[in-house]
């Protein structure tokens, strides 16, 4: 997230942006610091305050001077110019060009974002902590980006897919761990791609709105419903927060998520190939969640009730009933739409999850 936030402060159509493309054509080369901290200001030596809203233009004409440009946080004021920049210079730096070891020393030192503009190399390098990060060419990001949503769809595809067979095997109480861990592993591959693409829409800048658009609908559908499936089927204890265990999931690799034994074993179940053969019931959370006019608050209370979603399919409308919220008319929505669900299953239609 903090990459991103750094792309979008430096993105196509942003002032920062537009006064850094205009010192690479004007060949000239600067040393950008985004931080008034007061750890940085210590680190500066001689220069002259300036205290000005930000301008591209402003920025050009001072990177005409051999000192570097310190900025306020969020680039809105240019705070000094021309000054020396004094880090440590025991640490460690790879780079051998003056400006981009100072750049990578001020940013290990202070953690905060550095921005080395060369004239020579015709490159614009980001230095924040550890991190560093090379400006690309537009051109090559879009070609990027619409290889990467071209993958997305496909995971989406063998998403969607396996959501409507883990749907048809929940009504038939015929669910093993292989079945939920292989849907929870599609999600996190589908959420591994949308990262990597909201990460090249944040260095896109404006030329990247249509993509960030797509990426905001379909990171909280496929997070919320990897949620459902975990609340469905965990088999730890009580007390674990759900929210932990899909943080866990992000954290993995791509790879680590290519084996859905070591997911069985995150939700509880026995590792090996034998554990992915362990029946599983679900709860009912995402199948409830599913259905239309049904409010958060009774989903939770019906699951709460019956516990499995076994037991809600053959609950009668009496019991049904009797759960608080629901009443006589929500009794029989909820029984007609379940069992359409299932009938639509049983057709190989698609549900609405």
């Amino acid at each position: 997230m903090e990459l991103i936030n750094t792309l979008r402060l430096v993105a196509p159509g942003t002032p920062l942006r537009e006064g850094m493309d205009g010192i690479l054509r004007g060949h000239t080369g600067a040393l950008i610091v985004v931080s008034d901290n007061p750890q940085v200001l210590g680190l500066l030596d001689g220069g002259f305050k300036l205290d000005a809203p930000f301008t591209s233009a402003a920025l050009y004409e001072l990177s005409k001077m051999d000192g570097g440009i310190i900025l306020s946080d969020k680039a809105t004021h240019i705070l000094f110019a021309n000054v020396q920049l004094n880090p440590d210079p025991s640490i460690p730096s790879r780079e051998t060009g003056i400006r981009h070891r100072t750049a990578e020393r001020m940013a290990r030192q202070t953690g905060k974002l550095i921005i080395a503009v060369s004239s020579r190399r015709s490159v614009i390098t980001l230095y924040r902590g550890s991190l560093k990060y090379i400006l690309r060419d537009i051109s090559f990001i879009l070609d990027k980006a619409n290889e990467a949503v071209e993958v997305l769809e496909r995971y989406r595809s063998g998403l969607n897919e396996a959501l409507a067979s883990l749907t048809a095997l929940e009504f038939e109480d015929l669910v093993t761990v292989s079945d939920f861990a292989t849907v929870l592993q599609r999600s996190e591959l589908v959420l591994n791609v949308a990262e990597e693409i909201e990460t090249y829409a944040a260095e896109l800048g404006s030329e990247g709105r249509l993509v960030s658009i797509q990426m905001s609908e379909v990171v909280p559908e496929v997070e919320a419903g990897a949620l459902l499936i975990i609340r469905d089927y965990w088999n730890g204890p009580r007390e674990c927060d759900v929210d932990d265990v899909q943080a866990r999931l992000r954290s993995w690799s791509t790879a680590g998520l290519l084996d859905p034994e070591d997911i069985g074993k995150l939700m509880g179940y026995p590792g090996g190939e034998s554990g992915l053969g362990l029946p599983a019931s679900p709860r009912g959370h995402r199948i409830l969640h599913g259905l239309p006019r049904l409010p958060v608050s009774v989903v939770e209370k019906v699951v709460s009730r019956f516990g499995n979603l076994q037991r809600i399919l053959g609950a009668t409308l009496g019991e049904l009933d009797a759960v608080e919220g629901i009443g006589e008319a929500r009794a029989r929505t909820l029984k007609e739409n379940l069992r359409r669900m299932k009938e639509q299953m049983i057709l190989g239609g698609r549900p609405q999850n």
